[in-house]
């Protein structure tokens, strides 16, 4: 079922980028705004819905319609997952104790850095 409905998904997907970019932008319409579409008077300055208009709104109703569906197949609880149902942690090995042949690093309170030497005057030559 949700196979199907990918498929369907994807296919309107398509078909409604189609459908937006064969469409004429709205300059091409202007001369029906200075009265040249004296067909369309009954329907206001605009017009009517084109066919290409109405076949845009039936594809961005079912791909709504079919996003909303798809989410809730799989928002739904006991869906299959990615992920393993039982994730293995790891236990932290404890470090080795120190023995006479390889002792523990000494700690220092605060590191000391060595301060720059001046160069000698003879390396400037």
């Amino acid at each position: 079922m949700t196979t199907l409905l990918i498929v369907l998904h994807i296919l309107v997907c398509l078909a409604l980028i189609a459908i937006v970019l064969l469409q004429g932008g709205k300059g091409a319409d202007m001369g029906a705004s200075f009265g040249a579409g004296g067909s369309n008077t009954v329907f206001g300055a605009a017009g009517g819905q084109s066919f290409m208009g109405k076949l845009t709104t039936a594809a961005a109703i079912i791909f709504m319609l079919t996003s909303l569906t798809l989410a809730y197949f799989y928002g739904q609880p006991g869906t299959t997952s990615v992920m393993p149902s039982s994730v293995v942690t790891a236990t932290p090995q404890p470090a080795p104790a120190p023995t006479a042949e390889n002792p523990a690093p000494a700690t220092e309170s605060a590191p000391q850095t060595a301060a720059p030497q001046a160069a000698p005057e003879a390396e400037k030559k």
